[in-house]
């Protein structure tokens, strides 16, 4: 079980943080998780008094920087953004991604954007219930894109066709923007996707939004109903994120940085500049994130393992 107390230690140290931190996350500057990252660090900075500087290492689906924090010292000043391609890559079971539960001590969840699921607005497809229809009448004639293979996008709809009992056909894109491209143009037919990545789409009338994957309505899209609502019972599914430290590092620090994300996270303007970028603010403390992760690891273990996927 993945907990917290086996990587922190409680050594006595100077008030946290006396010095810069470092925030690693593994996508490219300019990413959903990296802008929403750099709105938290900028206010941490502010409510805790030192600068907190947000590094990219992009590459293998954030492996390279997960990796490379782990490796860092158990100090408190060199933090990871955990998201769930980090969960993806160690629900596959293959033994060269970074062990979360072995490398990491969880400090705090800051968001998500939630999945939708969304259809090419010329398809005669207006529910859930008419796609689930469609896609038991004739298996594999329903397409569905994704960013890619082992992606939140393609393990949502290995999801979906386990608990809505379908066949779909999978067509994975190297990103979202070329798999987009063919949903609209109708060379696929559905797809799950962040919720910031196809909201514009369905506002301007191309695509047709059939659902949300959260456990409640978004603000964004008060009228979509969720899965759950439309007959996929506790259906959740989410790009979401959240620090997590090197193992070890002390427990002093761990509290300070899970108080500071908090006030962060409180903060309206941080609230807003969020909701902007289609993030949800989720608060957790290490304990409330550390049983989330085991949560989404067993999921997606399970989707993994049934679905067969090929990372």
């Amino acid at each position: 079980m993945l907990l917290t107390s086996p990587h922190i230690t409680t050594q006595a140290q100077d008030k946290f943080p006396a010095k810069q931190v470092r925030v690693v996350v593994g996508f490219p500057a300019g990413s959903a998780t990296d802008v929403a990252t750099r709105i938290v660090a900028n206010q941490l900075s502010q409510e805790m008094g030192q600068s907190f500087i947000v590094e990219n290492r992009p590459g293998a689906s954030s492996d390279i920087a997960a990796k490379a924090v782990a490796g860092s010292p158990a100090d408190g000043y060199t933090l990871f953004v955990l998201t769930i391609a980090n969960v993806i890559n160690a629900s596959s079971g293959k033994s060269d991604f970074a062990n979360i539960e072995k490398s990491f001590s969880p400090v705090a969840m800051i968001g998500s954007v939630p999945i939708m699921l969304v259809a090419n607005a010329e398809l005669n497809l207006r529910s859930v219930k008419d796609l689930v229809t469609a896609a038991k009448a004739k298996p594999k004639a329903i397409s569905y894109a994704s960013s890619g293979n082992g992606t939140a996008p393609h393990l949502s709809g290995e999801l979906f066709a386990k608990v809505a009992g379908v066949d779909i056909l999978h067509v994975p894109y190297k990103g979202s923007s070329q798999a987009v491209t063919d949903l609209l143009a109708g060379r696929v037919n559905i797809m799950f996707a962040p919720a910031s990545t196809v909201l514009p789409h369905t506002k301007s009338g191309k695509l047709y939004g059939l659902g949300v994957a959260s456990p409640s309505r978004i603000p964004s899209a008060p009228d979509l109903p969720t899965l759950s609502e439309s007959g996929l019972k506790d259906f959740e599914s989410s790009v979401w994120f959240g620090l997590v430290a090197p193992a070890g590092t002390p427990l002093n620090a761990i509290s300070a940085l899970s108080s500071g994300v908090s006030r962060a996270l409180a903060n309206a303007q941080v609230q807003d500049q969020l909701a902007k970028q289609g993030v949800v603010p989720i608060e957790g403390d290490p304990k409330v994130f550390a049983g989330f992760i085991q949560t989404e690891t067993k999921k997606w273990t399970a989707v993994i393992k049934e679905a067969n996927v090929q990372m």
